[in-house]
């Protein structure tokens, strides 16, 4: 029940076709001619920015500069928030611990 099955391997069917021949071809050696002048690079284009373009530059740059912020912001928050919660929680425990033991 638990014996794995092997596959038997199968017998190939059609024509076998036999390996080629393969022959070794001579080398043959060149003179080394001189290398080729290196091509010039073209001159990129400068790039021009007018006015509308550094006012949009900049308006960009401010809103992500508030984006990321305001993000890192509530994320401050929301751990300052949960450290404040468990250390209240923790007070808690402790005074009803204490009030239990006085109790006894």
């Amino acid at each position: 029940m638990f014996r794995p099955k092997i596959p038997a391997m199968p017998q190939p069917t059609g024509f076998i076709t036999p390996p080629a021949v393969i022959e070794p071809t001579a080398v043959i050696q060149h003179t080394p001619t001189a290398p080729a002048p290196m091509p010039v690079a073209p001159a990129r284009p400068t790039v021009q920015l007018t006015p509308g373009a550094v006012v949009a530059l900049v308006g960009s740059g401010t809103a992500v500069v508030l984006v990321v912020g305001a993000v890192l912001v509530s994320m401050l928050l929301a751990v300052a928030i949960t450290g404040a919660s468990v250390a209240i929680c923790a007070l808690v425990i402790r005074s009803l611990i204490t009030t239990e033991a006085k109790h006894r």
